[in-house]
């Protein structure tokens, strides 16, 4: 089992940028596809993007261009760096391995976007 803890949320503006880290502790991420995922209000948790061991990546459609996944297997961290945010990208963010078997879920970091 990996505690994971999101950070890096805030409220930014429309097209500004934040980057959002994942941190795991208890097992290594290193051979774990790993993943993005958000929750908007009233709407059911959906996965944003996912990275390889091999640091192969896969995004939603919404997000294709503006956001970018990475991670650090020697910090057992994941990153997802978001650029261009629109109002629609607001949800709490988590990360999880990006298969079907997941770990228990943190407690995500919120993200909004407003003006």
């Amino acid at each position: 089992q990996v505690q994971l803890v999101e950070s890096g949320g805030g409220l930014v503006q429309p097209g500004g940028s934040l980057r959002l880290s994942c941190a795991g502790s208890g097992s290594s991420f290193s051979i774990y596809v790993m993943g993005w995922y958000r929750q908007a209000p009233g709407k059911q948790r959906e996965l944003v993007a996912t990275i390889t061991t091999d640091n192969k990546t896969n995004y939603r459609d919404s997000v294709k261009g503006r956001f970018t996944i990475s991670r650090d297997n020697a910090k057992n961290t994941v990153y997802l760096q978001m650029n261009s945010l629109k109002p629609e990208d607001t949800a709490v963010y988590y990360c999880n391995r990006g298969g079907p078997i997941k770990w228990d879920w943190g407690q995500g970091t919120q993200v909004t976007v407003s003006s």
